[in-house]
């Protein structure tokens, strides 16, 4: 097959998107399947989901099937390779396949950076069904976290912030806590009367505790009425400050106009409060940061990547992030070609870029 095809892929919990392109940035085809994370899935779903996208992609441009692929440059970026040794696993059976002469193989993270900033460095929090973190300096220093959940000290994404509303409705409705709408919300949303209702029902197997991380959004829809729905946004905001600014100050960034870029749905999803309180913490510590929401998805960005693997000029970059903008808005908008994997909240059209006001 035709060397001149990039191919990039943006892997997450919830959902992955795959695109192919020509090396002048013109989009071939962009798919959407399920979630890829090998910490779901494994490594062997994870490779099976990517080939059946894969093939998807190529009959959606014309293409004939063939192996190898033998592309001229490939990212792909999954959520859940995270340790070195997960990492290798994954490149390995990749590797095998030899879909690329230039291979990059990481974290999702690096997608979404990549994204937000032309700059080659900075920040970047994604906070979707799970959270992390990662950051580059100019000079090529790296700092990336395990995000391996509670036993290493992570906290946020939707099944976090639905675990925690679910919480509070018990508490409030058998008197533990505070009162809160919640009580009443939570097992709304799932068609029934009370919290514990919801607690049965996942603890019997008739609701997956997935779906807990639905509840983000009701927790969303409550922040400016309820004390305790607004306590659970700012710990969430909270979270993505102390990822953001741990990174920062690791890296000796502080004093300069790093780039911090956040995404990931339950981001895009998240209110202006939260929003406003990510911006103002961060620039606590560093006060030149500029905070952005990502202007583009994170495919976009792992395609970037994979075109700056070939050294290609502005104009193809342009180009690239210019078509795949267009496309992702189309696959978002068609509900038959999305398969959101019963994730936290589906992810919405892409945010224009802005600077957060702090």
């Amino acid at each position: 097959m035709s060397s001149d095809l990039v191919l990039a892929v943006d892997g997450g919990n919830v959902k992955t998107d795959l695109a192919l392109l020509r090396d002048d940035g013109a989009v071939l085809a962009l798919v959407r399947g399920g979630r890829s994370s090998p910490h779901y899935i494994g490594v062997d779903g994870c490779i099976d989901l990517l080939e059946s996208l894969l093939a998807q992609a190529l009959a959606s441009a014309g293409l004939e099937a063939a192996s190898p692929l033998d592309a001229a440059a490939a990212q792909i970026l999954v959520a859940g390779a995270d340790l070195p040794e997960e990492l290798a696993a994954l490149r390995a059976e990749i590797e095998k396949r030899h879909w690329a002469r230039r291979l990059g193989v990481d974290n999702d993270t690096f997608a979404l950076l990549r994204s937000g900033t032309d700059r080659g460095w900075g920040v970047a929090v994604v906070c979707g069904g799970g959270i992390n973190c990662v950051g580059l300096a100019p000079d090529g220093r790296e700092v990336r976290y395990p995000s391996l959940g509670a036993i290493t000290g992570d906290w946020g994404g939707g099944y976090a912030v639905g675990l925690a509303a679910q919480t509070a409705a018990s508490r409030s409705a058998d008197g533990r806590g505070p009162w809160t709408v919640l009580e009443h919300a939570v097992p709304a949303y799932f068609g029934m009367r009370e919290p514990f209702d919801v607690a049965r029902a996942i603890h019997l197997g008739e609701l997956e505790a997935e779906r807990l991380g639905e509840l983000a959004r009701v927790v969303f829809a409550n922040v400016t009425e309820d004390a305790v729905a607004a306590g659970i946004v700012g710990r969430l905001a909270d979270e993505v400050v102390a990822f953001a600014t741990a990174t920062v100050e690791r890296l000796e960034l502080t004093d300069s106009e790093v780039d911090v870029v956040l995404g990931g749905g339950l981001l895009r999803a998240a209110p202006a409060v939260a929003i406003e309180r990510i911006g103002s913490g961060i620039r606590a510590v560093a006060p030149q940061a500029q905070v952005l929401l990502a202007a583009s998805a994170p495919i976009v960005g792992a395609a970037l990547l994979a075109l700056d693997e070939l050294g290609v000029d502005g104009a193809v970059a342009d180009r690239a992030r210019r078509e795949l903008g267009a496309a992702f808005v189309e696959v978002e908008g068609d509900g038959s070609r999305v398969q959101n994997g019963g994730g936290p909240i589906a992810p919405r059209s892409p945010i224009p870029e802005r600077q957060i006001d702090g």
